[in-house]
This record gives structure tokens, sequence and C-alpha cells, in this order.
């Protein structure tokens, strides 16, 4: 799936928050937006969900406007956004009983995503009876059950620790390469987009523009990021930060 946002610009009232976007997302691309918290970077995922429309400007998918949201376009939020009443297998399982997929069949298929993300045994357990980074799982496996063709990710592991956050990294490009969706990506973290991208944007503060864009499509995918260390200060320099912070402290500085 090709997503085409062409001259788009967004604006809440007098509320300015996207100037004259234009960039194409290309079939199983995976692209980060990296940028100030309130800059926009959401705003773009909620309207290639079909949540929010332009002000002006368009939005297209595989060459046709997007009039609202569609399965084929999964949104997946940094809460997980779990039902608490239900089981972990009857999260999973409900991304297919929207579509009238039969509950049995439903849940056959979500105890085997479970099981794709490490969940096997877990199917019965309530969210809040598993970790943040469990259920983060869980939502994963329900984003992908469906098969979307996109797959748009709101900071999807923001709330986690760090070594948390690795394991779920490593765990959603391994679902990447089997499913091969086409992926926007909202962080904060710099070094998650580097890691997880074959694109990154860095926006401006609001109203958002792309400061620039960074190809890293060739680069090996490995969580040793020191033959990055130019493009990371780089980044964080257009994003007005010092470079030569703790790395844990540079994060945080971004929400």
């Amino acid at each position: 799936m090709q997503i085409s946002f062409q001259n788009v610009q967004k604006r809440f009232g007098e509320l300015h928050v996207i100037n004259d976007f234009s960039h194409d997302i290309g079939h199983g691309e995976l692209v980060a937006l990296v940028g100030p918290s309130g800059c926009g970077k959401s705003t773009l995922l909620h309207m290639a969900a079909g949540l929010e429309q332009p002000s002006s400007g368009r939005l297209l998918v595989d060459g046709q406007p997007v009039r609202g949201p569609n399965p084929e376009r999964t949104l997946m939020f940094q809460e997980g956004a779990l039902y608490p009443w239900l089981t972990l297998a009857q999260n999973v399982a409900l991304a297919l009983e929207f579509q009238n997929v039969p509950r049995s069949e439903a849940l056959t298929e979500a105890c085997a995503w479970l099981a794709k993300v490490n969940l096997k045994s877990f199917e019965n357990y309530y969210p809040h009876q598993v970790s943040g980074g469990m259920r983060q799982r869980a939502a994963l496996a329900r984003a992908f059950i469906s098969q979307p063709k996109a797959l748009l990710l709101d900071e999807p592991f923001g709330a986690l620790d760090a070594l948390t956050r690795m394991t779920l990294q490593d765990a959603l490009l391994q679902l990447i390469r089997e499913a091969g969706p086409t992926v926007l990506l909202v962080t904060h973290d710099v070094d998650e987009a580097i890691f997880l991208a074959d694109r990154i944007l860095v926006f401006s503060p609001r109203p958002a523009v792309v400061l620039q864009s960074f190809d890293l499509a060739r680069h090996e995918k490995t969580h040793d990021l020191s033959d990055f260390v130019d493009l990371r200060r780089e980044i964080l320099q257009l994003l007005g930060i010092d470079a030569e912070q703790n790395s844990s402290t540079l994060s945080k500085e971004l929400i």
C-alpha cells in the first residue's frame, strides 16, 4: 500500500498544526516521524487512518482519496487500548469479529497470533494480570491479525522500559518482515527511529514542516548504533537538543 500526502495542511480552528506536507510512503516502507511534542505527527497518523481529514491538500491511499477508517489501515496507540474485561485472546480476536469472522474462528486465530508474539499460555489472562510489555505484545498481535496493508504506530513502546522496548522492537520487525505492511511510526526516541526505519522525517515545531529526510533503507537492523553516532547527533541538533547529554535523557527531552 502506498500512502501519498499532497500539499496537506491541517488546522483546528485557529491552531495551524501541519503546513504543506507532501511525501509518499512507499509500499512496504517503514517511515518514522520524529519531532517536538505537539507538532502534528499524530495528526498525520490520524489522517492516514481516516479519523481526520486534511484542511486542504489531498491524502491518497493507492491512488484513492481517504474517506474514513478502513481495516486495511490499522492504528496502534501507546497504551495498547486493550479492553480490561476481555482476556488477551478475546481482545485480539475482536479485530476479526469486527469483520464478521465467527467468534470461534477468530479466537483460534487470535491464539495463533499470541503464540507468534511469545504469549502462548497467556491467552486466558486479563490485561491487568500481565506486564505492560505483555499487553503491548497482545496489542501487536491484534494489530497484525487482520493482516492490514498499512500499520500506523503512535509511540507504541513509549511507556515501556528500555529492555522491554528493544525486545518489542525486535518482535515488531519480525512481524513486519513476515507480513510486509507499509508502516508509519511516530516516536520520540531517536534511537528507535534509527533502528526501525527505512526513512526518518524530522519535523519542526508547529506548524510542522519537514526539516530533513534521512534514508536508512540499506542499513542492517541492529541495536548497536555505534555506526550512526553522527546521524544521531545531526537529528538531535535539528531538534534543538544537546547531543552530548546522557542518552537516557535525550529521548525524554523530546517528550
